[in-house]
């Protein structure tokens, strides 16, 4: 018995956990962090109908803590903090993005640690987010993803 122990995600476990935890990030600000950027590139393939169907499904508890920095529900994290973006975001055009722009976003504006590639980070964030909606918005949003990107949401 040598060696790290690797912790094991769980269903039970909280949102953040698990995406620190799957993208192999130091602590939960990290994931806060990636979690964000991913979700707003989301955003910004989806019409407005979308997004805000998905936000009205995650209402969990992203971590149980008394720290205010990071206790949110996950419907938190997906709404964008910048109220200007928020508001131009729900009267622009979806954007179409190509995949590797998509990742390209998240390695630019995530601040990810160098042995953190894009795809883990986006594959953790789209894994624990699966967990907490339904099929039907988990259809809907993989038809907006587009192609390499859409592959990795069905595969997480």
């Amino acid at each position: 018995m040598e060696g790290p122990s690797v912790p094991i995600v769980t269903e039970s476990m909280p949102f953040l956990e698990k995406v620190m935890i799957k993208a192999e990030l130091e602590d939960l600000f990290d994931a806060r962090d990636v979690v964000e950027v991913v979700f707003r590139t989301m955003r910004d393939v989806m019409p407005t109908e979308t997004i805000d169907r998905v936000a009205g499904e995650l209402h969990e508890e992203a971590l149980p803590t008394e720290d205010k920095a990071i206790n949110n529900e996950i419907a938190d994290l997906w709404t964008d903090t910048n109220p200007i973006v928020a508001f131009l975001s729900r009267i622009r055009p979806i954007l179409h993005i190509k995949p590797e722009t998509f990742l390209f976003r998240i390695k630019q504006e995530a601040g990810l640690p160098l042995h953190v590639t894009p795809e883990s980070a986006v594959t953790a964030v789209f894994s624990a987010t699966k967990e907490e909606l339904t099929d039907d918005r988990i259809q809907e949003i993989a038809s907006y993803l587009p192609g390499e990107i859409r592959t990795m949401w069905e595969q997480a």
